[in-house]
């Protein structure tokens, strides 16, 4: 308590001190309307700003992974995790928006990645500097980074590295099918559904029939820890606020729900995503916005998480694909619109900042405070192709 209340004296005066963000400060104060433009216009200008966001992100340290920018501190040490996702993204983009730069970059991140696995096969936790071990959940994010850079230029190189974080990740994996000794402070996690997408398209790719079984024991796993309701348990990324999970990592559980149930056709797993996919756009028509947290019972507490909405909006869209209910892709859409609106914000701070969102809305929200992480930019950008009708592959 009294750590988080020093940095947000120390963040606030660093914010009044400065003009750029003292305006930012005061646009996020007032709140947003939803951008009403059409979506043909409205799109590609924003997936452009937030294409030249990421790639400020990768240009913005010492090797070709990518940070993530903060208002006060600058920009961070690179994110071996998030990179691995970023990197299917910018494959997207520069196809969606015929740039080969954006290509490249994703090559030049994927090979960064190939360059610092660790010998056990996984990647690390954390940024790089921080030298954390292994992490399961880490690890299969490089991988869907990997098969991505694999669809693009073959060759067996990348597809080694990917089968070697499998094999580590199915040798750690706990007898009951969740992961925790190598995971993120050591627990049992529903978001891991995230980690057995990518085991299930591998064993596709590679005929290990191993990555299967070990996918399967984990769903299998975290649908016992799922209420009737649709909430799941264990779904947050701390042990203090678990009773109420971020929707950044319920969104991470449903769609890789989503994702595992194209490749095995259970619907075990895509009533399980529909049901707090559900909860949560009842709660988004209902309100037009949604919390950051969820309890038990769908109550909500604080501010809107960036990250988790663009997910949401994605979930929504992949629903709408499997069932053509046009109410998934409305949902869509209506927060695509709002995202739009606190991207364009970001014209009023830094210029580091332009084209990205902030972590929470307002900005000094509990979740990346101040900050524009990456991920909320990856998941900005799948979440404005989706609108497109243009869902992920990874």
């Amino acid at each position: 308590m009294i750590r988080s209340l020093f940095q947000y004296a120390t963040f606030f005066a660093s914010g009044l001190a400065d003009h750029r963000l003292r305006a930012l400060m005061r646009a996020h104060a007032a709140g947003v309307t939803p951008v009403q433009e059409d979506i043909s216009t409205m799109v590609p200008q924003a997936l452009t700003d937030v294409a030249g966001h990421l790639c400020r992100a990768q240009d913005s340290g010492v090797d070709r992974g990518l940070g993530s920018f903060h208002l006060v501190r600058g920009w961070g040490a690179s994110y071996p995790e998030t990179t691995g996702y970023i990197i299917p993204t910018l494959l997207a983009l520069a196809d969606r928006l015929g740039r080969e730069d954006l290509r490249a970059r994703a090559l030049e991140a994927a090979d960064w990645l190939v360059s610092i696995q660790r010998t056990d096969g996984g990647w690390q936790g954390g940024r790089v500097g921080e030298d954390r071990p292994s992490v399961v959940f880490n690890t299969a994010q490089v991988v869907r980074g990997l098969m991505a850079a694999h669809d693009a230029v073959g060759g067996s190189r990348y597809l080694k590295a990917a089968a070697g974080a499998c094999d580590w990740m199915v040798s750690v994996q706990e007898t009951d099918g969740s992961w925790a000794g190598h995971n993120f402070l050591g627990t049992r996690r529903v978001y891991d559904t995230y980690v057995s997408a990518p085991l299930l398209h591998m064993a596709e790719r590679s005929g290990v029939e191993g990555y299967r079984e070990a996918a399967l024991k984990n769903l299998s796993w975290a649908l016992t820890r799922q209420r009737p309701n649709g909430w799941f348990a264990d779904a947050d990324n701390t042990v203090k606020h678990n009773d109420r999970p971020i929707t950044h990592t319920i969104a991470y559980t449903i769609d890789g729900l989503l994702e595992c149930f194209a490749h095995t056709a259970d619907e075990r797993l895509l009533d399980a995503a529909q049901r707090p996919a559900e909860a949560l756009l009842g709660t988004f028509e209902r309100n037009r916005s949604l919390n950051g947290r969820y309890d038990a019972h769908w109550q909500g507490s604080e501010t809107a998480i960036t990250t988790g909405c663009a997910q949401l909006a994605i979930v929504w869209a992949r629903l709408h694909r499997i069932t053509g209910d046009p109410r998934w892709h409305a949902g869509c859409v209506r927060m695509v619109r709002w995202l739009v609106a606190v991207q364009r914000l970001s014209a009023q701070g830094p210029a580091p900042m332009h084209g990205a969102v902030t972590g929470s809305f307002p900005l000094w929200g509990r979740y990346e405070k101040f900050a524009c992480p990456n991920w909320a930019q990856k998941y900005l950008a799948d979440a404005l192709l989706c609108a497109e009708g243009r869902t992920p592959r990874y």
